[in-house]
């Protein structure tokens, strides 16, 4: 068990190297922590430590995966320069009348 999290560890180097993302040095420290937290023994109070290496690097890599807005939206203002949409059934005249 403990040889595949050095494998995916190994892999997602390899992986950072081709193509420089940061976010993989997150995923290669949860894989590495979780391959020395599973070589210790139960007792070891390493074991503990690394476990939570494993969760903050887990939650390091939820908070680089998630979405960041540039701007909040404002939903009560709305833009009178903004055009109106065209309503569905104008659209699909204007498509069957330029086959014609």
């Amino acid at each position: 068990m403990v040889g595949s999290f050095i494998a995916a560890t190994v892999v997602t180097l390899v992986q950072f190297l081709r193509v420089r993302d940061r976010r993989l040095l997150l995923l290669a420290a949860m894989f590495a922590f979780q391959a020395q937290a599973l070589a210790r023994e139960w007792y070891d109070v390493w074991r503990n430590v690394f476990q939570a290496g494993v969760c903050a690097a887990g939650l390091a890599l939820v908070v680089r995966l998630s979405p960041r807005l540039r701007e909040a939206p404002s939903h009560l203002s709305a833009s009178p320069e903004a055009p109106a949409p065209a309503s569905a059934p104008e659209r699909v005249a204007s498509v069957t009348d330029s086959k014609e």
